[in-house]
């Protein structure tokens, strides 16, 4: 999978769960866990969940309960052990994913980035991306290593992830803090105008990711 499909997905999604009402706004992570379920066509228990995102099994609890709430799975006890909850998802799962899914194309075919994919296919898509941790920090990096000249403002990042500002600037403060990204006056600025670029850490967090992306394998039919 390429980088920029990576990003013109996330950043798709992200603009589609603003949207959505607060009651069923599911984390990206969230998401792929119905995707993978719907893609499977079968249950699966929370330890499989949990080594499909390489999660740990409270996380997945967590994660898996929210959904139950919502409707959008059932759980239920293992036969053989009884730790180990199986996990279904319902037709209401199926269809928040199918309506996601067909948003998230709609948005796409703005643009020239998997402008043609179907909300089966981006089903897929979303499967295969639910298997690599990536948070809103990373997504930030990945954004600036893409940039041109590797320089950009959190305005640009803004527009190119699909966040809201206070999330996107949150992460630029804690990556700054963490020496992965470093603020580059602008020549012609004027007051507080600067851009963003990734420090040698940065650049060596995002390529890792990048590889990662690039190592993804999206299931076909």
């Amino acid at each position: 999978m390429e980088l920029r499909e990576y990003l013109a997905i996330r950043r798709a999604y992200n603009l589609v769960r603003q949207d959505m009402s607060a009651d069923c706004r599911l984390t990206f992570v969230e998401l792929a866990i119905l995707c993978r379920m719907s893609v499977l066509g079968r249950a699966m228990n929370t330890s499989e969940i949990a080594e499909y995102q390489g999660a740990l099994r409270p996380t997945m609890t967590h994660r898996t309960k929210h959904l139950s709430e919502l409707g959008f799975m059932v759980r239920s006890k293992g036969s053989a052990d009884r730790r180990n909850v199986v996990c279904e998802i319902t037709d209401e799962g199926k269809a928040f994913v199918d309506e996601a899914c067909g948003l998230i194309c709609d948005i796409l075919r703005s643009g020239s980035v998997l402008s043609r994919t179907t909300s089966r296919r981006m089903c897929n898509y979303i499967d295969a991306m639910g298997s690599l941790t990536c948070m809103s920090g990373d997504l930030v990096l990945l954004g600036v290593l893409q940039a041109p000249d590797g320089r950009c403002t959190v305005s640009d990042l803004v527009v190119a992830l699909g966040l809201l500002q206070p999330t996107v600037s949150m992460s630029v403060a804690s990556l700054e803090g963490e020496g992965r990204i470093k603020r580059i006056k602008q020549d012609d600025a004027v007051g507080r105008s600067f851009d963003l670029a990734l420090t040698d850490l940065g650049i060596s967090h995002a390529t890792k990711m990048e590889e990662s992306i690039r190592a993804l394998v999206i299931r076909r039919k």
